[in-house]
């Protein structure tokens, strides 16, 4: 069921559900001094909001549980290998698009996908970047919208 359904089922006017697309969710402020990337990202959180975008952080890595298994998490962290080759944004999330002619008045999530990156940064290359690079490659190949971000103002 998809929130508008959801709302529908209830009775909530589109008006409620425009409104709760601009409600301030509490998203995290980073400090700015020197622009670091946890401030670019609580910045670029919040313009997503005023657009109607949402985005979670995609927390990943590894750690040892307390029988000594490897347990990964976070998106394309599925192994040693996998993780070698992409590397998923620290944002992800989904905004609505309105898609063309043939299905006139329909909406659909489109996967929106960031790389945050303190204020300042360049692409340089190294091993990291590039498979971060290679995520939002596929991302953007399959239709979603994927890019690096070091400030305000890129989505």
């Amino acid at each position: 069921m998809t929130l508008t359904e959801w709302a529908a089922r209830w009775g909530l006017p589109d008006a409620a559900l425009a409104e709760l697309a601009t409600v301030n969710m509490d998203v995290p402020v980073a400090s700015a001094a020197g622009k670091s990337e946890a401030y670019v990202q609580s910045r670029v959180r919040q313009e997503a909001e005023r657009k109607g975008i949402y985005l979670w952080r995609n927390n990943r890595g590894a750690f040892q549980d307390k029988t000594g298994r490897l347990v990964r998490y976070g998106l394309a962290n599925d192994s040693k290998t996998v993780d070698a080759i992409l590397k998923s944004s620290d944002l992800i999330g989904i905004e609505k698009v309105l898609i063309g002619p043939e299905h006139v008045g329909h909406i659909i999530g489109r996967l929106v996908s960031c790389e945050c990156k303190p204020e300042g940064w360049t692409y340089k290359g190294t091993e990291r970047e590039q498979a971060q690079l290679r995520w939002l490659q596929l991302i953007n190949a399959m239709g979603g919208r994927a890019l690096f971000v070091n400030r305000e103002g890129l989505l």
